[in-house]
């Protein structure tokens, strides 16, 4: 592999990185986890409030930022066609 190949490929993965980044930080993400995040907790809070556990009610948050995160990559496909 010469040497303008390693570059071309150095500056590649600069490019990949530099979006992660952004992503990470963007504006974008941070509302679609609240707003995923607040759904699940209120179809969540629906299907328990039979039950007054403190166990259940612990795991909205966590189930909330899973679903969330799992449910991102479509919308970060959107977002990079975008940026």
């Amino acid at each position: 592999m010469d040497l303008k190949d390693r570059i071309n490929r150095i500056e590649e993965r600069n490019k990949k990185v530099t979006l992660d980044k952004k992503w990470e930080t963007s504006l974008t993400r941070r509302l679609f986890i609240m707003i995923l995040t607040y759904i699940i907790v209120l179809i969540y809070s629906y299907i328990i409030k039979k039950y007054d556990n403190i166990f259940l009610s612990s795991l909205v948050p966590v189930i909330g930022f899973g679903l969330s995160t799992l449910s991102l990559k479509f919308i970060r496909k959107v977002w990079d066609k975008h940026n």
